[in-house]
């Protein structure tokens, strides 16, 4: 397999797009969390599989107002390279992407307002050395009608990209567009799944495509790469649709009609290992994930506080959970509209659907102050290995044989790569050129 000519991780991401359709087993795996742990797992995995590390941030985490972790684009940006370096990962090798920008944050104000904001938050994503970003106006605004039209989906994404453009540099950005997705956070009760169709993919790239061209956009329109659409999967609170590759083999056939798209999947969590080679094969080149990288960090951290309850007196330990609970009924208004069911039902959901919106209190001051304690009171003790093996067997093991420290972060990182490792190992290798 030839090495890739490219010297940067943008140009790299379109070569490899051109060899998954010409039928190579190469794709990237998006992660999309704003978590440093989650971010470290990710450039740790590239790394490993010699793979391009692409980490994604959403418009409502990242936005020029803060969004919910507080952050700008640029902090992002900051953060995902400060996390490649401590993996070792050249920077060569990382590529930042911004996913569903668009209006969403300010939905419920009047369509011209809101879009004058996605445009500002997009051109600082740009400026921020952004190089994938992902077009979406399918939301309403608060003066919108109930549905809006394929048209005005795609003139408004026109108007973010000539944003994009008027703020790029010399490397310019290249561009996904399509929103047939569920709703974040996964499928609803009675959501019914199904693969979209060749048809309306096909409508989607040549509604953008003249909505490009009418604001004299075709030079970025030939930067369009990927194209979201539904491959006929998703997950709920307690429940996964697991992906039939027979439901999307229309789609696979009609990616030579769309002008030398692939496709992106969204809501891939949780999905058999096979699943992400068959969607690979598919020519599903970008695949997302997002809950479940920090669910699994949750399921490591909560690990960690039984350990820390066996061999820490009461007074001295970190009180977590509790804190993530009192931060959960505090502000309640990321979860709530998500979880429906008796007080027993909704206090489990807080902190195990697989939806996890748990994610978005991490960021909390007071959840902040008790990982700090858990990490400082943890890892300055000895930790006994039937203990930790009582909570967290695979990782025990790993620390008898030297291959694991014992500490709260190395085993955060190991328990999220072990979630993520599937879709790193649904691609080859990249075979990118060392960076000096």
């Amino acid at each position: 397999m030839p090495v890739l000519p490219e010297k940067d991780a943008h140009a790299a991401a379109r070569a490899l797009f051109r060899r998954n359709l010409a039928g190579e087993p190469l794709a990237l795996t998006s992660v999309c969390s704003a978590h440093p742990l989650v971010l470290r797992a990710a450039a740790r995995l590239a790394r490993a599989h010699g793979q391009l590390a692409l980490v994604e941030a959403t418009c409502n985490q990242v936005n020029q107002e803060g969004g919910y972790t507080g952050m700008q684009p640029r902090d992002f940006a900051a953060l995902a390279r400060e996390a490649a370096a401590a993996e070792g990962l050249p920077e060569a090798q990382l590529l930042l992407g911004g996913d569903h920008l668009g209006p969403q944050p300010w939905r419920k104000l009047p369509a011209s307002e809101a879009m004058a904001r996605a445009e500002a938050m997009v051109a600082q994503y740009v400026q921020a050395g952004f190089a994938k970003i992902h077009l979406d106006c399918s939301m309403r605004c608060a003066d919108d009608p109930e549905v809006l039209t394929e048209r005005v989906i795609a003139q408004r994404a026109a108007r973010l990209c000539a944003a994009a453009e008027a703020a790029a540099g010399d490397v310019r950005p290249f561009f996904v567009i399509g929103t047939e997705v569920p709703a974040p956070g996964g499928m609803g009760e009675g959501h019914e799944i199904r693969p979209a169709s060749p048809d309306a993919a096909r409508a989607t790239w040549a509604t953008h495509g003249d909505a490009f061209a009418e604001s004299g956009l075709d030079a970025a329109f030939a930067r369009v790469a990927g194209i979201v659409v539904q491959p006929g999967l998703d997950f709920g609170n307690a429940k996964i649709e697991h992906f039939a590759p027979a439901g999307a083999e229309g789609l696979t056939a009609a990616a030579a009609s769309l002008g030398g798209l692939i496709y992106e999947a969204h809501s891939t969590d949780y999905q058999r290992p096979e699943a992400y080679k068959a969607l690979v094969a598919g020519h599903f080149a970008i695949l997302k994930v997002g809950p479940a990288a920090t669910f699994a960090l949750r399921e490591a951290i909560y690990a960690l506080e039984a350990i820390e309850a066996e061999i820490v007196p009461e007074a001295g330990r970190s009180g977590l959970r509790a804190a993530l609970e009192a931060a959960m009924l505090a502000d309640p208004r990321h979860w709530e509209s998500h979880y429906h069911g008796d007080e027993v039902t909704l206090r489990w959901l807080r902190h195990f659907s697989w939806s996890d919106r748990l994610r978005y209190y991490w960021a909390v001051p007071e959840v902040e102050l008790a990982v700090a304690r858990l990490r400082a009171t943890l890892d300055a003790r000895d930790w006994p290995l039937p203990v930790v093996s009582q909570y967290l067997p695979d990782e025990a093991d790993a620390i008898s044989r030297g291959r694991l420290a014992a500490s709260v972060d190395e085993i955060s990182i190991a328990r999220i790569c072990r979630a993520l490792t599937p879709y790193y190992d649904a691609s080859a290798r990249h075979d990118l050129k060392e960076t000096k």
